[in-house]
């Protein structure tokens, strides 16, 4: 989904505080730049930031890296977490603009990452840009390269053909599915289910949402 150009949105990152203009420094040691020992998860694709707003929100005691590759959407993001912080000091999101194809520039090994979240990410419905997909079997061995075993990825989407595609790319990528469902609001898999405002929109016009927890 495309999104307007947002000409205030480079200023406004670069002087929030919980944006990251250089995140290749904290590679392997981004515990430094939450400055605590908490667990991080990482959000592919943050989009305009409700679902990482309403969790970080939610979860003070997990740090959240928020990655996309848009200024302009990050820009959004950025006041959509304000706005739900309400003026609280938000110190346990990151926000990231960064094409995930290069995230091993920034994140490793030694960064124990605990979990990723992919949510309604582009469906690349076309043949041959399916491998941009963020749960193709391209990037999931990219993000083998900093996951620990046992590690999951929480994945949703509206998009049936990249649903039913997923399962092939975990198998493919040796992640073992742990749970799945065509109908998240009728089977929900996840303890705690955050809605993103693509959900939201989704739901009111009556598409199932499809989710998978795989585990490398």
């Amino acid at each position: 989904m495309r999104i307007r150009s947002k000409p205030w949105a480079k200023e406004e990152l670069n002087s929030c505080y919980f944006f990251e203009k250089e995140p290749e420094k904290y590679k392997e040691n981004w515990k430094e730049k939450f400055n605590n020992n908490n667990p991080i998860h990482i959000e592919l694709g943050c989009g305009k930031g409700i679902f990482v707003a309403k969790i970080a929100k939610a979860h003070p005691e997990i740090n959240f890296i928020a990655i996309d590759i848009k200024m302009d959407i990050l820009g959004v993001a950025k006041r959509n977490i304000e706005k739900l912080f309400d003026k609280k000091i938000v110190s346990n999101v990151v926000l990231v603009q960064k094409n995930i194809e290069q995230i091993n520039d920034i994140i490793s090994g030694n960064d124990n990452i605990e979990r990723i979240y992919i949510n309604f990410c582009n469906p690349w419905p076309r043949g041959k840009h399916q491998k941009r997909r963020l749960t193709h079997t391209r990037l999931l061995l990219k993000y083998k390269q900093f996951l620990k075993s046992g590690v999951e990825i929480y994945f949703k989407t509206d998009d049936e053909d990249l649903y039913n595609s997923s399962f092939r790319y975990f198998k493919a990528a040796d992640y073992k599915i742990i749970r799945y469902t065509n109908d998240l609001h009728r089977d929900n898999i996840f303890t705690e289910n955050f809605t993103t405002e693509h959900e939201e929109m989704y739901t009111k016009e009556g598409i199932k949402i499809k989710a998978i927890i795989a585990k490398v």
